[in-house]
């Protein structure tokens, strides 16, 4: 997937000058760890969701979670960064009112976005400040990674942009879940949105 144009949104972090950038000692991790990692990082990287760093100002260790289903997760540890970034107060809808809205459609479709948050991308100046630490080197996120804070409020930013004459209407949107709604009296009138 090409991702949303830069021109459209991209991912801005606005790091207060109060903060002093830091740089996490590296943590280690047992052989199945590291291999989850260097496979992981080699996909994010054939994609083109990650580059090398070189010089990073901040760097955030790579965290290893185990998955439900079996197999690991990696995720970054952005506390430090996250803490030098002001919050984005972008409303997000609230859940009751989402849940009033469907309430006497007959057909209901949930959508969830596919790799939503990574199909914007970080702003250019700000891609080197999500810098992490594998044993195979040091990376930085070309799209938005999850563990940002403010990520979600870019992303509903960007869907209640696309999604403004639909909204409230025949759909709603919560983040990268997305509700069309539609009504039919019988399987002929179906009308999809």
């Amino acid at each position: 997937m090409p991702g949303i144009a830069p021109e459209v949104i991209s991912h801005k972090l606005s790091i207060s000058p109060a903060y002093k950038p830091v740089r996490q000692k590296r943590r280690s991790y047992d052989a199945e760890r590291y291999e989850a990692m260097r496979t992981e990082v080699d996909k994010l990287q054939t994609i083109g969701f990650i580059r090398e760093a070189t010089y990073p100002v901040w760097l955030a260790n790579s965290v290893m979670v185990r998955k439900a289903k079996g197999g690991w997760r990696m995720c970054q540890d952005y506390t430090d960064l996250n803490k030098a970034c002001p919050k984005d107060s972008f409303p997000l809808p609230q859940i009751d009112q989402l849940v009033d809205a469907t309430a006497g459609h007959e057909l209901l479709s949930f959508m969830d976005a596919y790799s939503g948050y990574n199909q914007i991308f970080m702003h250019p100046s700000d891609s080197e400040l999500t810098a992490f630490i594998t044993d195979k080197g040091l990376y930085c996120y070309n799209v938005m990674p999850f563990g940002l804070k403010n990520a979600g409020a870019t992303y509903q930013r960007l869907v209640s942009k696309i999604f403004a004459g639909y909204i409230g209407n025949i759909m709603e949107v919560y983040v990268d879940d997305m509700l069309p709604a539609g009504i039919a009296s019988d399987a002929e009138d179906l009308q999809l949105y």
